[in-house]
C-alpha cells in the first residue's frame, strides 16, 4: 500500500473515534440523553467538564463572598466582582436541563453527581453578591462625590465674601454632609463615611453656628436630621413590609415637619433647611413607592395562591386547554410580583412550578 494511503488510513481510523467522541459531547441533549442511557462512557469529557466547571464556581462563590462581606478597601469590591462574574460564567456552561433530568447517570469508574439544592445555592448566592456589588459601587460614587462636593463648598465658603454665596455654599455643604449620612453602614463606603463625619460635621457646625445665629433653627435642623437618620436607619436591609414602609414614610414626614417650622426670616437657617428637605421630599417619595410596590406585590402573591388552590381543586373537571388557560394566568400574576419585596422569593418558587408544570402540559 503506497505512503500516501497509508497516511489517509491512518487519519481516518485515528479521526472517525475523535468525531464520534466530539459528537457524543456536544452540548444539545437530544444528543446527550440516549448516549446517556445507552453509552455513559463516552461521556466523560462532558462529566470532567460538568466538575471542573462546577467546583470552580463553589469556589469562585466562596471567594466573592469572602472578599465582598469583609471587604477593607475598594480594591477588594472590584475583587469581589471579578469572581461573582468568573463564578456565573461557570454556573451558565452547566448543562442544567440535561444534569436535572438525568440526576442518576455517573460513570461507576468517575464518581461524581450533580447536585441541584447546591447549584441553586450556589446561583442564590450569586444574585445576593450581584446585589451587594451593586450597593457597594453606588455607595462608592456617592462617597466620592459627596467628599468632592463637600470640600468644593468648603472652599468656596472661604473664598466668596456676600451672604447670599456663603448661603449657597453652606447648602451644597450640608447636602454633601447628609448624603453622606445615608450612606448604607453595611457597605465599605458607608463606614468610611461614618469615620470621617464627626470631622466634617465638627468643621460645619463650627461655620453654622457663626453664621445662623439662632438656636431655635438648629435646634429644629437637628431635630429634622435626628428623624430622617431614624428613616434611613429603618429603611436598611429590605425588603420590608408595607407596615413598616409606612412607618418610615412617618418618620421622613416629621423630619419634613420641622424643617417647615424654621422661620424664613432666618435666611441662614431656612435655607439650609430647604436644601434638606429638598432631598428628604425625594426620600419620601422613594419610600412611598416601594410601599406601593410591596402592596401590589403581595395582593398578587396571594391571589396566586388562591388562584392555585382552586385550580388543584378542580383539575379532574378540567380539559387540557383549561388548565393551560389557568395556568397561563397564575404565571402572568406571579410574574407581576417585584423584587425586592418580601414575597418575591416565595413568589419565584411558585412561577418556577407553574412554569414547568406549563411545558409539561405543551
Amino acid at each position: 500500500m503506497p505512503l500516501t494511503q497509508k497516511i489517509l488510513v491512518s487519519a481516518l481510523l485515528l479521526g472517525l473515534p475523535v468525531g464520534i467522541l466530539g459528537i457524543a459531547n456536544l452540548p444539545y441533549a437530544p444528543i446527550r440523553r440516549p448516549i446517556a442511557e445507552a453509552a455513559p462512557a463516552l461521556l466523560l469529557p462532558s462529566y470532567i467538564q460538568f466538575e471542573q466547571d462546577y467546583r470552580a464556581a463553589i469556589s469562585l462563590v466562596a471567594q466573592a463572598k469572602q472578599l465582598l462581606d469583609r471587604a477593607t478597601s475598594f480594591d477588594d469590591v472590584d475583587l469581589g466582582k471579578q469572581r461573582v462574574r468568573q463564578a456565573q460564567d461557570r454556573l451558565d456552561r452547566l448543562p442544567i436541563g440535561f444534569l436535572s433530568r438525568h440526576p442518576d447517570y455517573s460513570l461507576l469508574w468517575y464518581n461524581w453527581r450533580f447536585s441541584r439544592i447546591s447549584f441553586d445555592q450556589a446561583r442564590a448566592t450569586i444574585g445576593r453578591l450581584d446585589a451587594q456589588v451593586f450597593q457597594e459601587e453606588n455607595a462608592q460614587t456617592v462617597l466620592l462625590d459627596a467628599e468632592q462636593q463637600l470640600e468644593a463648598a468648603k472652599q468656596r465658603y472661604g473664598q466668596v465674601t456676600s451672604a447670599v454665596d456663603q448661603d449657597a455654599a453652606i447648602a451644597e455643604w450640608q447636602q454633601a454632609i447628609d448624603q453622606l449620612n445615608q450612606l448604607p453602614s453595611t457597605t465599605l463606603a458607608g463606614a468610611i463615611a461614618q469615620q470621617k463625619l464627626p470631622a466634617y460635621e465638627r468643621d460645619f457646625g463650627e461655620v453654622t453656628g457663626r453664621i445662623a445665629g439662632n438656636q431655635e433653627a438648629s435646634t429644629l435642623i437637628q431635630a429634622a436630621r435626628g428623624f430622617g437618620w431614624q428613616a434611613a436607619k429603618a429603611a436598611e436591609n429590605p425588603p420590608h413590609t408595607a407596615v413598616e414602609w409606612a412607618q418610615i414614610e412617618e418618620l421622613w414626614r416629621a423630619a419634613l415637619l420641622r424643617l417647615g417650622q424654621v422661620p424664613q426670616q432666618n435666611q441662614a437657617g431656612y435655607t439650609r433647611a430647604q436644601a434638606i428637605a429638598a432631598q428628604y421630599q425625594a426620600n419620601l417619595a422613594t419610600v412611598r413607592i416601594r410601599r406601593e410596590t410591596e402592596m401590589s406585590s403581595v395582593a398578587s402573591f396571594q391571589q396566586a395562591q388562591k388562584d392555585i388552590t382552586v385550580l388543584q381543586a378542580e383539575a379532574s373537571q378540567l380539559d387540557r386547554d383549561a388548565m393551560v388557560s389557568r395556568l397561563q394566568g397564575i404565571v402572568n400574576r406571579l410574574q407581576t410580583v417585584e423584587s425586592g419585596t418580601t414575597v418575591y422569593l416565595e413568589a419565584q418558587n411558585l412561577l418556577l412550578s407553574a412554569q414547568n408544570r406549563l411545558s409539561q402540559m405543551r
